[in-house]
């Protein structure tokens, strides 16, 4: 059986993949077909049903609850973790400013939106790029804020960028649970057997790398994008933990939880 398998090339989701797809682990019979993309891109080929397996924002698995289901092992959901709201301008923002600043973030069907539509629903000045080029529109002028993730959260402080609003932050002490940024989906039409074979893989390639780490492997560098070795650990320290192994009862409440805001925030629009 072959599986047409959709995740990005950030440090978090090769790190967990990497034994998967190349190797090293026993499969079982089951080979992947790797297709590393843009978390948007791979939300947007959520949606079109293109994937058997794909890393997606948990916005985009809402909207897919006909046609995919989530599984136990690879999400990003954690403390801590959340995008952060940054911009230029060293003094503070209020929140009436904010919500009539110009706003960048990484895609419409993202988690970070979410969260900042969460945090400022009366924002109405969004636009959308690729996460990786957020911080230039901020440094550029061409967007008073942005709204960051993944290893920008440790590099916009260099670009004499300062942090307005930690979005994971402010989900954390309003709803008293963990931040669910990413997960792990499969075709419901693939079947149960498939769905808990796929699950235990993923939790044996990911233990593979734990067993490992701190080693970083060779694909996991090949696609880290020029970053060094310090920030992939960061990155991988970030994202990575026992709720990407197994997200557990505690993980899947904050999915749930989530998914309440998501509705609510939708049916208000």
């Amino acid at each position: 059986m072959k599986l047409k398998l959709g995740f990005s090339p950030c440090p978090n989701d090769t790190f967990i993949f990497d034994a998967l797809v190349n190797g090293k682990i026993d499969t079982e019979g089951v080979e992947f077909e790797a297709v590393l993309e843009d978390v948007e891109t791979l939300n947007r080929w959520a949606l079109e049903g293109k994937l058997d397996i794909t890393k997606l924002s948990f916005p985009a698995y809402f909207k897919t609850l006909d046609q995919y289901a989530l599984l136990n092992s690879g999400s990003a959901l954690g403390k801590g973790v959340g995008p952060l709201l940054i911009s230029r301008r060293q003094q503070p923002f209020t929140e009436a400013e904010i919500n009539d600043a110009t706003v960048v973030l990484p895609g419409v069907n993202t988690t970070a939106h979410l969260l900042f539509s969460f945090a400022y629903p009366d924002a109405h000045h969004k636009s959308f790029g690729v996460f990786h080029e957020i911080e230039d529109a901020v440094v550029t002028g061409s967007a008073e804020l942005g709204v960051i993730i993944h290893e920008n959260r440790f590099t916009y402080q260099d670009k004499g960028l300062v942090k307005v609003t930690d979005l994971g932050e402010y989900w954390e002490q309003k709803m008293k649970v963990p931040i669910p940024l990413g997960g792990i989906v499969i075709k419901k039409s693939l079947g149960g057997a498939v769905f808990n074979q796929v699950d235990a893989l993923i939790h044996k390639s990911l233990q593979y790398a734990f067993d490992r780490y701190p080693e970083v492997s060779a694909y996991v560098k090949e696609h880290a994008q020029a970053m060094s070795e310090d920030v992939m650990r960061k990155h991988i320290d970030l994202y990575v933990n026992n709720y990407s192994l197994d997200l557990g009862s505690e993980g899947r409440a904050a999915v749930d939880t989530l998914s309440d805001v998501y509705s609510r925030l939708h049916t208000n629009a």
